[in-house]
């Protein structure tokens, strides 16, 4: 890819090991389904439906140089990700995340990404010297952040100079890690995309709908707050105000990745200036057809 790319991934890629079925399961069950592998993780989720909405992605992240990991680069170069950012250690090897769906819903997930938090900070050289960014000139663009890096990390990109311009959108990658998020609360260009549960942990509370958790996060330091509760009603509390929106009603046939498909295309109409309402309708839709399986991410 030689054009400069319009956002940058960072976090978590790897491979999904889903395993779907179309019965209701519970703790033990054993059923019928299919499973797949394919390219994963919350930052290649956002990078791959980016580029589906016309963005130009970016990933940096830790790939190992094993069999899976140079196959793994190989799928995102097919996709039109730059990969050539991406830190690649001969040591640790090639992430992955397994997952089980059924009927009703995700059963169980375990993500393996321990290379990610082992590379910490060397995922983030682009950015500090000077092929993305520096101090002294920092990156301007959209990045988005997943909540895969450890605490430590996440901590010291809330406090770099180099992310000082950017325009920072956040996802927590699973509600097990959204209080590692704490650290952007008061950060004044974070944008957090959350579901109803993971406002919640951060807020310390329980939150009937999204429009009170919205707000609620916003008021507690976040820049803006973009809250989505599956099927029911999703909101954007920020200096616009308040904007709510209800999703189309859709059969659901997959979960894993409906989040950031609906984080990137809200970027996307962002790029094109849609106003927040339109911005949040178009991306409550972009949701409603991946989950239907209508097509693929």
């Amino acid at each position: 890819m030689n054009e400069t790319p319009d956002i940058l991934c960072i976090g978590a890629v790897l491979w999904d090991i889903i395993g779907r079925s179309a019965s209701h399961m519970r703790a033990g069950s054993d059923v019928p389904g299919r499973i797949t592998r394919l390219p994963g993780g919350v930052a290649m989720n956002i990078a791959m439906a980016a580029g589906r909405f016309g963005m130009r992605p970016a990933l940096l992240t830790a790939v190992g140089r094993d069999a899976e990991g140079e196959e793994l680069i190989a799928a995102c170069r097919a996709l039109g990700m730059e990969t050539g950012f991406a830190y690649r250690s001969e040591d640790l090897p090639t992430d992955r995340y397994m997952a089980v769906e059924g009927a009703n819903g995700l059963i169980a997930a375990i993500a393996d990404a321990h290379s990610l938090e082992a590379a910490g900070a060397r995922i983030l050289a682009p950015l500090r010297d000077g092929r993305l960014g520096s101090t002294a000139r920092p990156w301007t663009g959209r990045i988005a952040l997943d909540g895969n890096l450890t605490v430590a990390l996440l901590r010291e990109i809330a406090g770099d100079a180099c992310f000082a311009a950017a325009d920072l959108r956040i996802a927590p990658a699973s509600p097990g890690k959204a209080e590692r998020l704490h650290v952007f609360l008061g950060h004044p260009r974070a944008v957090f995309y959350v579901n109803l549960e993971e406002a919640g942990l951060l807020c310390q509370t329980e939150f009937a709908d999204s429009a009170t958790a919205a707000e609620a996060l916003h008021a507690r330091g976040a820049a803006r707050a973009v809250v989505t509760d599956g099927g029911r009603m999703a909101s954007d509390a920020g200096p616009h105000g308040l904007v709510s929106r209800t999703p189309p009603e859709v059969l659901v046939t997959r979960v894993t990745g409906a989040g950031d498909t609906f984080m990137a295309a809200h970027m996307a109409a962002e790029t094109r200036g849609m106003a927040p309402g339109d911005a949040m309708e178009r991306a409550l839709q972009a949701a409603a057809t991946y989950v239907s399986g209508d097509n693929a991410l």
